[in-house]
């Protein structure tokens, strides 16, 4: 068996609003979304819709967001259980201090940079649907 790459798919509760944090406050591009009606595949979030998937990217950086409710549906095992888990989604960055300057000055909520004991210079951040995002970049 061979594994290929992993892209987390995390159950929100608005899809436009999290693609708006996500573009806005941490640089990622919406890549593509699929309305309520589920008749197609947009590009960019249309006003008048409303929507049930996006995925987004960022370098090589991959998440999907999926609606509550059609997440519930698709991955039966999730019925049940709230928005949230007890995991954190690590990411390795370049230009570490800007950034957590950057969304230290949006007042996002982040814990301190500090060097980690295994050599990463690293923060987290808790998102608008309250998942741990961690920031890291391997010291000098």
């Amino acid at each position: 068996m061979k594994a290929n790459k992993l892209t987390p798919n995390l159950e929100v509760r608005d899809i436009k609003k999290t693609v708006e944090f996500y573009t806005t406050k941490l640089g990622f591009k919406l890549v593509m979304a699929v309305p309520e009606s589920q008749d197609g595949i947009d590009q960019e979030l249309a006003n008048d819709k409303a929507y049930v998937y996006a995925l987004m990217q960022k370098d090589q950086v991959e998440l999907m967001f999926q609606r509550s409710d059609s997440f519930k549906e698709d991955v039966v095992f999730a019925k049940g259980l709230p928005i949230g888990a007890s995991v954190s989604f690590y990411m390795e960055m370049e230009g570490i201090k800007e950034l957590h300057a950057e969304l230290s000055s949006q007042g996002l909520e982040v814990t301190e940079l500090k060097m980690a004991w295994y050599g990463m210079r690293e923060f987290y951040l808790k998102d608008l649907n309250g998942y741990l995002l961690g920031f890291g970049e391997k010291a000098e």
